[in-house]
């Protein structure tokens, strides 16, 4: 089909690297390959749900562009001139190596330079691979539209994350027992469009290095700086290989701190599921604190040892990056350049983690960081069940006193009013040392809550925002989708007309399946 994608088509992932020399569309094992060809499943019945209307104008595109493209969005037709495909890659799933995984139900239909840049188009549902270990490829309309909505609210809230442009319905039924208990049902299908400038992995190396195939291993590092860190240099030697593990480190650091400063949980850390971009990808069962709990995790699957909880995820994030240095070693067979590097990790990330902290407080001044203090402020948050979007965006709504903290603390906390009332001695103390610090700022009244607003966030996807979105689309009303869109594409703004949002969670959502805890079923 002739269209916006096959006229700007500019193939580098897969004109540049090795592909399966098998064409069997079978669950296989792949070697010395870092893709396989595969077509998606036709979908003649599909109907699109929603466009990211907004990401289309910023690929200089039209909706009606997009709409003439269901065939391509739905994967029934290819786009002229590209072999879509399927990504191989390993990775360690919950610590523990798993070998080969690679894009089980994802299907990359397009590489294209539009709006400056090149992007990959990539169908999330849209059938099986050869790395689909049995599964059937396909997505529910549920997880869809959790990763549809996600992506587009955490690009706009700063955070770094592949984007989404479009939400497809199948018309076909999908099998799936969303609690693993049992109790599978049929759902309708659904395919996202996701699109980005890199989907590479960490496991993107690992599986080359477990297979001690260097060979595959230097090409695919090579094609990444080239591709995505020319900056760096053109020379293909253990320095700039050792400063292209810097960046990833760096940028990984930098996605951590973001999902801490919004209180974002992924839920599903595997090396499988980090960016060497240092993007968000793979919105599986993610969630948002709401009560402060920092051992919260949203995957059931999580829910005995709690790998992936809010507060754990800078560390296995560092674990993370540990395992992609084991799998350059070969490349280096230095242990102690890498070491450090890690090690130069743990600093920056307590510097890094107390300064945000401490902007979300509206306290700029260095001087004025003390560990101790923003302990006490998390561990309080957590007695008091403060609901922490609501919490840090009530401080920085009104000028600092300690009656207003002590507000904003009453607003936000899911306890009752008794048991919030014998916390308030300790609170006391320690909004004295707060008063007292934001007192040496430099900067007027106006201006730090100018700057606060800037930092937190009056809107997020909570959960239960996108159940009652799911609910609805399940009936064929696709209207509270469209609202949360357009509502998260200014979560920094007061949006007076959208105040309902902004508030604690329903009693009813704390324990509703797809409000609370979720699985990675989709």
């Amino acid at each position: 089909m002739s269209n916006f994608l096959s006229k700007n088509l500019s193939p580098q992932y897969s004109k540049a690297l090795p592909a399966d020399v098998l064409s069997a569309n079978v669950t296989r094992q792949v070697f010395k390959s870092c893709y396989s060809e595969v077509n998606p499943i036709k979908q003649p019945a599909a109907e699109f749900v929603h466009i990211s209307e907004v990401f289309v104008k910023e690929l200089s595109l039209s909706n009606s562009e997009i709409y003439s493209c269901i065939g391509v969005f739905s994967g029934s037709e290819n786009v002229n001139g590209f072999k879509p495909y399927a990504m191989c890659y390993g990775g360690h799933q919950f610590g523990h190596w798993a070998g080969q995984l690679g894009d089980g139900r994802a299907i990359n239909i397009a590489e294209a330079d539009i709006a400056n840049q090149n992007w990959i188009f990539q169908l999330k549902g849209a059938g099986p691979t050869p790395y689909s270990r049995g599964g059937d490829g396909l997505a529910v309309l549920r997880s869809s539209i959790r990763e549809y909505l996600c992506s587009e609210a955490m690009h706009y809230l700063g955070v770094p994350t592949t984007r989404a442009l479009c939400l497809l319905k199948t018309g076909h039924l999908v099998t799936r027992d969303i609690l693993y208990n049992g109790n599978p049902k049929n759902e309708q299908g659904a395919i996202v469009c996701r699109v980005s400038s890199s989907f590479i992995r960490f496991g993107s190396f690992e599986i080359f290095s477990a297979r001690k195939d260097k060979e595959t291993l230097t090409t695919l590092l090579d094609f990444t700086i080239k591709s995505h860190f020319s900056h760096i240099g053109s020379k293909r030697d253990k320095a700039t290989y050792l400063q292209f593990f810097e960046e990833v480190v760096n940028r990984t650091l930098e996605l951590i701190i973001h999902w801490q400063r919004v209180g974002f949980v992924h839920g599903v850390m595997n090396t499988d599921n980090m960016s060497i971009l240092g993007l968000t990808i793979d919105y599986g069962p993610y969630g948002w604190l709401e009560d402060y709990d920092p051992n919260w995790t949203p995957n059931t699957t999580d829910a005995q040892h709690r790998r992936y909880r809010f507060d754990n995820q800078p560390n296995v994030a560092l674990w993370n990056l540990a395992q992609l240095a084991n799998a350059l070693y070969p490349l280096f067979e230095e242990v102690e350049p890498l070491q450090e590097i890690l090690n130069k990790y743990k600093a920056d990330f307590r510097v890094l983690y107390h300064k945000m902290m401490y902007n979300k407080l509206g306290i700029f001044i260095d001087s004025n960081a003390d560990d101790a203090f923003i302990e006490e402020l998390q561990n309080l948050m957590a007695k008091s069940e403060l609901d922490m979007t609501i919490f840090f965006r009530e401080i920085s709504s009104q000028y600092l006193t300690n009656e207003t903290v002590l507000s904003a603390i009453h607003h936000s906390s899911y306890k009752t009013e008794p048991e919030i009332i014998g916390i308030l001695p300790e609170w006391i103390v320690w909004i004295d040392k707060y008063v007292k610090a934001a007192a040496l700022e430099k900067i007027t009244k106006d201006e730090r809550l100018i700057a606060m607003k800037k930092i937190n966030p009056k809107y997020v996807l909570r959960n239960y925002m996108a159940q009652l979105a799911i609910d609805e689309a399940e009936k064929g009303h696709y209207d509270l989708i469209d609202e949360l869109y357009h509502l998260l594409l200014a979560p920094y703004d007061e949006q007076p007309d959208m105040e309902k949002w902004f508030a604690k969670r329903p009693d009813w959502a704390k324990h509703k399946v797809g409000c609370s805890m979720l699985s990675c079923s989709s």
